[in-house]
């Protein structure tokens, strides 16, 4: 079977050369990686014409293998089924997030649908199903990974609604296809509003919290602030709101059609938390906890102020507390941030405590001339992975920060991996220099790629960060704890003019403030994990019932009401800008960080106890959780590193609430 694959990828390819289509061939390059110079915008389309059309042959010819079904003929074939479209995925859609043009957004257009359809082709198979489902019913004998292999391919079919028949059926495609396209153009809206953002204001959306803490003029704070609150929201042709209507629409129609009340119980069922009240139980202490460091909080900025505390204040006001309380004033430790220094400190902290080794890959090609390529390798000398670093804010990058993979990690090949962050761009007279929250943002973005890097899987269905949403961030969470560890930010932690390492005093302040503000912190973080989840737990029929922004914004008030949101935060990302939830996959799943964040605190405070540099601490962590990705049940893995049930009250002691 996997010959009859290997022949059919091997003729198209052949077929395709006399095109010099780089997608329709390996790569000859330096471990593997994309010869961006060699491709053009015109290769992506014809490519993934190629690549669907590649796939539905090696689909059929599983279906059509009389041999009885087996983990090789059937799972791994799968698995192996696109080559192209494994290839021009990876790049097309990373650049197009970090990268992007006008003739990109075009191409993305078009092809965003007819991927959802070839799909649903797929995915509602029956005929390939019945050989999924054979090999799922008889894998008792399979090794544990191969299990875990099987049972999330065979849940993709479940969730896909392959056993749905007629119109249902019809319905469920349809909807699958018309979803991809409306958060395509979510993201696509989104990235022009950001720029209109910085065109109306001056500063860029990854300025935005820095701004707000620094500058003394209250009427240009509101303007900022306004303009930011309501991208998506304007009324304007980048407009979101009836595009995030008929998301949440379609989304509870196709849970209900999949027999569940509401988007959010269909998306948790296969998540650790499970079910919807687990996780608006678990939110609600933490929401409250907040609130009362919060009002303590905005005591102490009031009598600062001398006046009430508004949305636009709030952050401007902490600051001034901040110094006031800790003596720390982020213009005091952006110098000893510039941002290759801090990169400098990530990679030390990973080499630190799990023994690789990270250099420069200057014969590795970039897509960016700001991007810089590395090559990781282990203790012995053996290939991890390449890392891309694209760190700096541009208008054809999507505001926030993100890890992906241009390859993906399975037995005999290793992970490419990139980091993508908004910080300020270099100047001619200064380097980029980081705030605190940026320096984490960095540590917690590696811990992403550390989780992708470190992967040992055979089968990439599994490998690195393919866990559960809400297992997935506590290793980038995790990462963080070392960002200002003394002895790594010994390492990095050096003045951008003088060289000077950053006092023992600046340090102490800094460590001293982590906790500080986390009222509002953790306030915003978890009145959006709220209100993604109150979006997703109206069903089909009370959904029926909105028509426009004004329920949108009614019901956003609603939620933050009942959850008991003070008026001065506002959820860290409101309905029309929640990039999240409506275009990268965390529908119903932004809960995932506080979630994790349990996780990750317990795990750290083992660490801890052990001594932050324990190799047998650290070894053990790696080969538990970073080696598996998800080749093993979340809960399993943690049981067994930690010997116990995560500790939930880890999380307010981390955030000193």
């Amino acid at each position: 079977m996997k010959k009859t694959i290997l022949l059919i990828a091997a003729a198209m390819a052949m077929t395709a050369c006399g095109d010099k289509n780089p997608f329709f061939q390996e790569w000859d390059t330096p471990y593997g990686s994309a010869p961006f110079s060699k491709i053009k915008t015109s290769d992506y389309m014809p490519a993934f014409e190629a690549g669907i059309k590649e796939q539905k042959a090696n689909i059929q010819a599983i279906i059509d293998n009389p041999e009885a079904p087996t983990f090789d003929n059937t799972i791994l074939a799968y698995e192996q089924a696109s080559p192209i479209l494994d290839r021009v995925e990876g790049v097309f859609f990373n650049l197009a997030e970090s990268d992007s043009t006008p003739e990109m957004q075009a191409i993305e257009e078009k092809v965003t649908p007819m991927l959802a359809d070839a799909g649903n082709e797929i995915l509602m198979n029956e005929d390939l199903f019945a050989r999924v489902k054979a090999v799922y019913d008889g894998s008792a004998s399979l090794t544990r990974e191969q299990q875990m292999v099987v049972k999330k391919i065979y849940q993709a079919f479940e969730r896909n609604g392959v056993g749905l028949t007629g119109d249902a059926r019809k319905r469920f495609a349809e909807i699958n296809t018309r979803l991809s396209t409306l958060s395509q153009k979510f993201g696509q809206n989104l990235l022009a509003e950001n720029n209109a953002f910085k065109e109306a204001t001056g500063i860029t959306v990854s300025e935005y919290y820095d701004f707000m803490s620094s500058c003394p003029d209250r009427d240009k704070r509101e303007q900022v602030f306004k303009a930011y609150s309501t991208r998506g929201n304007n009324g304007g042709e980048h407009d979101n709101n009836a595009i995030v209507l008929e998301i949440l629409k379609l989304r509870a129609e196709q849970a209900e059609l999949l027999g569940y009340p509401n988007f959010a119980a269909y998306q948790l069922s296969d998540k650790m938390a499970g079910d919807p009240a687990t996780v608006d139980n678990f939110l609600q202490p933490i929401m409250d906890a907040a609130m009362r460091k919060a009002k303590e909080e905005m005591a102490d900025m009031k009598a600062l102020a001398g006046h009430k505390i508004e949305a636009w204040d709030y952050s401007y006001y902490a600051d001034k507390v901040r110094v006031m309380k800790y003596a720390l004033d982020e213009n005091q430790t952006k110098p000893y941030f510039a941002a290759d220094s801090v990169l400098k400190g990530v990679f030390t902290a990973a080499e630190r405590v799990y023994g690789i080794h990270i250099e420069p890959a200057e014969d590795v090609e970039v897509y960016n001339p700001e991007v810089k390529a590395y090559k990781l390798t282990d203790a012995d000398g053996s290939l991890l992975g390449i890392f891309y670093r694209d760190y700096f804010v541009r208008p054809t990058k999507r505001g926030g920060a993100w890890m992906n993979n241009f390859r993906e990690q399975h037995e005999g090949v290793r992970p490419i991996i990139v980091n993508v962050c908004n910080f300020p761009e270099p100047t001619a007279e200064q380097p980029s220099l980081l705030t605190i929250d940026n320096v984490q943002t960095a540590f917690h973005e590696f811990g992403h790629a550390l989780h992708g890097f470190l992967t040992q899987c055979k089968y990439q269905t599994v490998s690195g960060t393919s866990v559960a949403r809400d297992f997935v961030e506590m290793f980038s969470q995790f990462n963080e704890n070392f960002a200002f560890e003394p002895e790594i930010l010994a390492i990095y932690a050096n003045h951008c003019q003088t060289g000077e390492p950053i006092p023992a005093e600046l340090v102490q302040k800094v460590r001293n403030a982590l906790k500080f503000n986390q009222g509002f912190t953790t306030g915003e973080l978890c009145a959006a994990s709220i209100l993604d989840m109150k979006w997703h737990e109206l069903s089909a029929a009370e959904l029926a019932a909105f028509n426009g922004p004004d329920d949108i914004r009614a019901f956003e008030e609603k939620v933050c009401k009942e959850m008991g949101l003070v008026d001065e935060i506002i959820p860290r990302y409101r309905t029309s800008y929640f990039n999240h939830i409506f275009n990268s996959g965390y529908s119903a799943g932004y809960y995932s960080y506080l979630w994790s964040e349990v996780l990750c605190a317990d795990a750290w405070e083992k660490f801890l106890s052990d001594g932050v540099f324990n190799k047998d601490t650290a070894d053990s962590f790696r080969a538990t959780f970073l080696e598996k990705g998800g080749s093993e049940e979340p809960m399993t893995l943690f049981r067994s590193w930690r010997g116990a049930e995560p500790d939930p009250g880890a999380l307010l002691r981390a955030r000193g609430l």
